[in-house]
């Protein structure tokens, strides 16, 4: 795998081609449509990038025109691009947002789905400061869900600082009882998964709703009981703002009680929401990457969020004034 130049952070997953009506209207009544790039860990990358810090994408497309669009779109937003891998085997994916309504994906069997812990060992780490995870690459398959705990594996004994968002998507995991008893006995459920990938990481994102859902924590002081194990938790609730909880020192497992701040968040007009969670991600860690404290990293997050609440894409097109 070609060395990539110095990046601060590394995001790993998938990002697929994004079909997103030109106005934000309701998907079988919309008559122009956008071909954007969209997926969780590109997306962080991105606003990242925009923020003024190297950022680089890791993941897998299809040789096809598809994946090469969509790397060069990610290219384009300054996001080094070399660590994607292409695959003539299997096509790229793709989804559909709909405006209000959610999104629905043409994923399965995509080039992202056979990631596996040797394409996360290849990856250089030199320099970098941070890899970002997403709770949606556990959902993918087999491969990709071991290629997580290769990721931080990887990162705990090169001194990276791991970063993870929640991000769960219902559709993406089997309900309960779906498939044959021996593989459903086998496949552990999202609510177990994805608690025990949080509890490894040492930042964690996590929406107040998708909690409750998850684990049945109505709190963010609940969810921080349920996850005492990293440094950072951040619990974002919608428009009401965003609170984290910080051990002292930043150290992970040290004693002694945490740092609470909490930020409300702007007041705004929402056109669509899927994407601003990414966006939040990054703008707290361009923060946290300057050094400033709890209550700027929330605050930036917020600021970053409030571009792709205004739009239906997931990347603002075009730099807003404001």
């Amino acid at each position: 795998m070609t060395d990539a130049p110095h990046a601060e952070l590394i995001a790993i997953g998938e990002t697929m081609v994004l079909v997103v009506p030109a106005l934000a209207e309701p998907l079988e009544h919309a008559v122009d449509f956008h071909l954007d790039a969209g997926g969780a860990e590109a997306n962080v990358a991105s606003h990242l990038a925009a923020l003024g810090h190297p950022a680089a994408w890791a993941g897998r497309v299809g040789d096809d025109a598809l994946g090469r669009r969509l790397v060069a779109q990610i290219a384009a937003r300054g996001v080094d691009v070399r660590l994607v891998e292409r695959d003539a085997e299997a096509p790229t994916g793709l989804y559909v947002k709909n405006p209000g309504s959610g999104v629905q994906y043409y994923r399965a069997g995509s080039a992202a789905s056979k990631m596996s812990p040797a394409f996360v060992d290849a990856l250089p780490l030199d320099g970098v400061r941070i890899v970002h995870l997403s709770g949606i690459t556990a959902a993918l398959s087999g491969s990709c869900d071991a290629a997580l705990d290769a990721a931080i594996d990887r990162a705990r004994a090169n001194g990276v600082l791991v970063s993870f968002d929640v991000n769960h998507r219902a559709a993406l995991w089997p309900a309960p009882g779906d498939g044959d008893a021996d593989e459903a006995s086998a496949a552990p459920d999202a609510p177990t998964r994805l608690r025990a990938l949080a509890e490894r990481a040492d930042l964690v994102f996590v929406g107040l709703d998708e909690a409750e859902r998850l684990w049945g924590t109505a709190t963010p002081a609940a969810v921080r009981a349920l996850l005492p194990g990293p440094a950072h938790l951040v619990v974002k609730d919608g428009d009401v703002g965003a609170t984290e909880f910080a051990r002292e020192g930043d150290a992970r497992g040290a004693d002694g009680p945490d740092l609470v701040a909490h930020v409300p968040a702007h007041r705004v007009e929402v056109v669509e929401a899927v994407g601003a969670g990414d966006a939040f991600a990054a703008g707290y860690l361009a923060a946290l990457l300057e050094g400033r404290d709890a209550r700027e990293r929330l605050q930036a997050g917020h600021d970053r969020a409030v571009l792709v609440l205004r739009e239906t894409s997931d990347f603002p097109r075009e730099p807003r004034t404001d």
